[in-house]
């Protein structure tokens, strides 16, 4: 697709959200399944179905405006995917290996908060109130699914991975 005006790279952006979403979906059940503490595998779960949640707002977004919502695979959420993956293979201690789990997953929080930080400008720059308003909600489960992976990490799994060094 070229991007020829502020709409379509608007649009490619919903696309690259729709795509960093369905990505997502896979690898917060990887993460849930690979987590030793349960409060950390109940986040991961919770935040794969709210994910799937938001996977289907944003490709009713797209629907919206007539956009194919696999027009586009998001390269930085793939990568991020599999650096997570690659540091849980080589983390052995189950309490380290779940403290590198937070960070993944703090990495991949900070991006989507981020891109959807873009998109919602962007939409509010076209004029687009509804599109706004479905993308600053979910700019807000971003930000609170990162303070509750920030909560895990210092009262319960960062303790426990110091404690195991």
């Amino acid at each position: 697709m070229q991007i020829d005006n502020f709409k379509d790279m608007y649009l490619a952006e919903l696309s690259e959200l729709h795509s960093v979403e369905t990505q997502l979906t896979d690898a917060l059940s990887k993460m849930a399944q690979t987590a030793r503490h349960d409060g950390l595998r109940q986040a991961f779960d919770q935040h794969r179905q709210q994910t799937e949640a938001q996977r289907d707002r944003v490709r009713g977004l797209l629907d919206r405006h007539g956009v194919d919502p696999d027009m586009h695979t998001d390269q930085s959420m793939a990568r991020l995917i599999n650096e997570s993956e690659k540091m849980a293979s080589i983390l052995t201690d189950p309490d380290i290996a779940d403290a590198g789990l937070i960070g993944s997953a703090q990495r991949i929080e900070h991006y989507e908060i981020a891109a959807y930080g873009t998109a919602a400008t962007y939409a509010d720059m076209l004029g687009f109130g509804e599109d706004a308003r479905v993308l600053h909600q979910i700019l807000d489960e971003e930000k609170a699914a990162d303070s509750k992976l920030t909560m895990l990490a210092t009262q319960v799994v960062n303790p426990d991975a110091v404690a195991a060094a």
